[in-house]
């Protein structure tokens, strides 16, 4: 990757270049983590993702919904098996 280059401000703010941000997944209110890693300085995007995130990521679909009386049943199914005698 060629070096890319910002410029500090007289505030010490820096611009994340275009390039930087889209491969990040960075947007407006986007938070990063700066890590020091002997003499250099990693920047990376803030690993702060909320359940609902995870969620998303995991399952592509919603779950079923289900009456009160299959939950019923499927918590008696599991006991069951987990209870059963070998």
């Amino acid at each position: 990757m060629a070096h890319i280059e910002s410029r500090i401000t007289s505030q010490g703010q820096i611009s994340i270049p275009a390039r930087i941000r889209q491969k990040l997944g960075l947007g407006p209110g986007s938070k990063v983590e700066w890590c020091e890693r002997g003499d250099e300085v990693v920047v990376r995007r803030a690993t702060t993702y909320s359940s609902q995130d995870i969620h998303d990521a995991l399952f592509d679909a919603p779950p079923r919904h289900r009456t009160i009386a299959e939950m019923d049943e499927g918590i008696r199914a599991h006991l069951r098996k987990k209870h059963a005698r070998r």
